[in-house]
């Protein structure tokens, strides 16, 4: 686990309702590399980084924030760009874990206003079908 005293902790975390939490957190930690910050169960419960992208993973549980009956996909409509230095390293863990692809790995070049950016990114789908878009700038 992280020091909390050295953590940074982002104004703004999504919190994923997890249907199958052992599932989704193997699937963060080993497969994607991310670091557990905070444990807890009853419900089950985890926070997360990955470098300085932060998500929270939670069991879904009757008196959660459950606003309609969750349908898979989940998370649909949205995607969470999370920023990583070295793609390639990332990558590889996917591909080492025979996970498929949502999108293959591509360069995409977008309008900043006065110039362009440049992404090399990748998609994926977490277990429950949350999408998460890696990204690192070129």
């Amino acid at each position: 686990m992280t020091d909390l005293k050295e953590l940074y902790w982002n104004r703004m975390v999504p919190e994923l309702t997890v249907t199958d939490f052992s599932a989704s957190l193997h699937f963060y930690t080993v497969v994607l590399g991310f670091s557990i910050i905070i444990r807890r169960s009853d419900p089950d419960f985890a926070y997360v980084s990955f470098g300085e992208a932060q998500l929270m993973l939670e069991q879904y549980h009757e008196e959660g924030w459950n606003t309609v009956e969750l349908v898979r996909p989940l998370g649909r409509g949205v995607n969470f760009q999370i920023e990583v230095d070295d793609i390639e390293q990332v990558l590889a863990r996917v591909y080492a874990h025979g996970i498929t692809l949502y999108r293959d790995l591509r360069d995409n070049h977008y309008s900043t206003g006065e110039t362009t950016a440049c992404q090399r990114e990748f998609l994926v789908q977490d277990p429950d079908g949350y999408l998460l878009r890696f990204s690192q700038y070129i």
